[in-house]
């Protein structure tokens, strides 16, 4: 395990705490800073979580989920049949007073029927309780309909075909037998797993939906949630593995808290279809979010057309030790981040469409992609983190301001951009190593505060069109030694690779800007194209980098002529056009950064 467990507990306590002391000290440097196993680590180093680790490493380590027993039979079931203001029972471990029915004995109960003003109280200590729902419709005026109150399990099984309502109240009185914690329409103090072949619709007026206060697992069946607060909170952990599941909340959607068990307080979604409106938090886990299979779309604090609130946190999925999406099918608009985490994010192959008013992705530590999909396309800033790896898989990003941005916490005193006093160099890194990154960004393209390095894969930055932000904007050294890069944008603040690159490199700085759908070509010194490349934006500077380009040779940039049908990439042709008519616009020398750019701001060159 690359993570010790006292660390995530002290990272998911604190975490409250950290916040505050950021907020007191805003316009300071940071020095927050985290109790580990190890003494004393800075709350912004973001080394606290490994952020490569699969979904199976980080579900070992968390509280083994209980197994969900939804089998049906009730061929040995006590009967309680629901009839208006009164029930009646048949069969021992469970009796009805008026419109309350009490059950203190494990074993199987079969529901039907309706009470209009009542409630099933299960006070059974340390027994498991089958609830077979089968045509139930339970209100109550007072309290909870479902309240488990002493339970070891408690099992709701949906009768196949049936369909079956709980409603709770919109406060609880202090006489009810929910005084106390019980807080949702469907409650329980022991572990709770929902499945089965029917439906079930919960309306929580006076909290939360479905609550557990031990594990909570959703086997099967519909479930569809209304609730004032939460919608479906476990505290250890709050698993789905089948089922159509439908949230809407006032709160939270899905939530587990356990804040205190560096084992619990985890939300894992394996299959299903999970849809999630919530004016909270669309998916809030208080350490893990693990998403292997199924659908998960969620709606958070009226989306990502939304201001997001300084009040209310609304993020599509967040974590408070580390979020790994492996599987699956993801969709969030959400008004803040569309996906968080304190510490780590991992998008390991699950196809994550994000639409957000404020970050795409956040990672206070580590953002790693190396399989899989990532779509943000809508976003201030589109991936931010500490030390932000794509390795693997498709990224493409539309963002208002920086498309991908390694920063936080505090830098080291390093001198970057020159040494009159420009931005220092943090300990920040943005590498990319495979995959494809596509970026269109109004901010800088790709941003790091500290230093950034590309060994593969492909990424093409549609930058900005202003000055005051660039397509590339690397604080520190900056190396390019494999891969294919194309960075096109405003001439403001052009940023090169450094001179000791590993890999060849041009920078062209164009006497004046080319419009969008402008076809410019990378011709070298025998006449050969060796990139084509279609502006989708006005664009003054463009960066280029493969493994065809040689340094200290002469290239020109030419535009006109005709780019090759076949689809590319952000508009890096898959293979060279023809140059036919097209005009030389520029001539640079490979490894030169033009005049008025610069390098990176490390040991390669100042930035200009």
């Amino acid at each position: 395990m690359s993570i010790g467990r006292t660390v995530r507990r002290k990272l998911a306590a604190a975490l409250t705490s950290i916040a505050l002391a950021s907020a007191a000290l805003a316009g300071c440097s940071s020095d927050s800073s985290e109790e580990t196993a190890g003494g004393s680590e800075s709350a912004g180093s973001g080394s606290a979580v490994e952020g490569a680790q699969s979904a199976a490493t980080v579900l070992a380590a968390d509280k083994k989920a209980h197994d969900a027993d939804t089998d049906e039979d009730t061929s040995d079931a006590v009967t309680i049949e629901l009839d208006g203001d009164s029930a009646s029972v048949d069969g021992k471990g469970a009796e009805a007073d008026g419109a309350t029915v009490t059950i203190t004995s494990g074993g199987t109960y079969r529901i039907g029927g309706t009470l209009t003003d009542g409630q099933v109280v299960v006070d059974a200590p340390d027994t498991d309780v089958k609830l077979v729902l089968d045509g139930a419709r339970i209100s109550s005026s007072s309290g909870a309909a479902v309240a488990a109150t002493a339970v070891d399990e408690l099992v709701v099984v949906l009768a196949d075909g049936s369909t079956n309502t709980l409603s709770d109240a919109d406060s609880y009185t202090d006489s009810s037998a929910d005084a106390g914690d019980v807080n949702a329409a469907l409650f329980s103090a022991g572990d709770l797993t929902v499945g089965g072949a029917g439906s079930l619709t919960v309306k929580g007026n006076g909290n939360d939906g479905i609550a557990s206060k031990d594990g909570l697992v959703i086997a099967s069946g519909t479930v569809n949630v209304t609730a004032a607060d939460d919608g479906i909170r476990g505290k250890d952990y709050l698993v789905v593995q089948d089922g159509e599941v439908t949230v809407t909340a006032g709160g939270d959607g899905l939530k587990a808290d356990n804040e205190e068990d560096a084992d619990s307080g985890y939300v894992s979604l394996a299959g299903g279809a999970v849809d999630v409106t919530a004016e909270g938090d669309g998916v809030d886990a208080a350490t893990d979010l693990v998403v292997t299979g199924g659908r998960l779309t969620v709606g958070s604090g009226g989306g990502s057309g939304t201001q997001p609130s300084d009040e209310v946190s609304a993020k599509g999925l967040k974590a408070g030790v580390i979020g790994v999406l492996e599987g699956g099918t993801v969709a969030v608009d959400a008004s803040d981040d569309a996906v968080h985490s304190d510490g780590a994010v991992h998008f390991a192959g699950a196809t994550v469409t994000a639409a957000s008013g404020g970050d795409g992705v956040h990672a206070e530590g580590d953002l790693v992609v190396d399989k899989g999909t990532v779509k943000v396309t809508k976003a201030q800033e589109g991936l931010e983190g500490f030390d932000i790896v794509v390795g693997g898989g498709s990224v493409s990003i539309v963002s208002s301001d920086d498309g991908v941005n390694a920063s936080g916490g505090t830098g080291s005193s390093q001198q970057g951009r020159g040494g009159g006093g420009g931005e220092s160099v943090g300990d920040y890194k943005l590498t990319v190593t495979g995959g494809t990154l596509l970026v269109d960004a109004e901010g800088d393209g790709l941003d790091s505060n500290g230093t950034a390095e590309i060994t593969g894969g492909t990424i093409v930055v549609n930058g900005p069109q202003q000055g005051g932000n660039g397509a590339l904007d690397v604080n520190g050294g900056f190396t390019v030694g494999g891969g294919t890069l194309l960075a096109a944008g405003s001439a403001g603040m052009a940023v090169a690779p450094d001179e000791e690159s590993g890999q060849g490199w041009l920078s062209a700085t164009l006497d004046s800007s080319v419009p969008a759908g402008t076809t410019l070509h990378v011709v070298d010194a025998d006449g050969e194209v060796v990139a084509t490349y279609v502006t989708a934006k006005q664009i003054q500077s463009v960066v280029y980098s493969s493994s065809a380009i040689e340094s200290g040779e002469e290239y020109r940039i030419y535009s006109g002529g005709t780019a090759p049908a076949a689809d590319g990439t952000g508009g890096l042709a898959a293979k060279a056009g023809t140059l036919g008519s097209a005009e030389k616009i520029a001539t640079v020398t490979a490894g030169e950064a033009p005049e008025g750019g610069g390098f990176g701001g490390g040991p390669g060159g100042d930035r200009g």
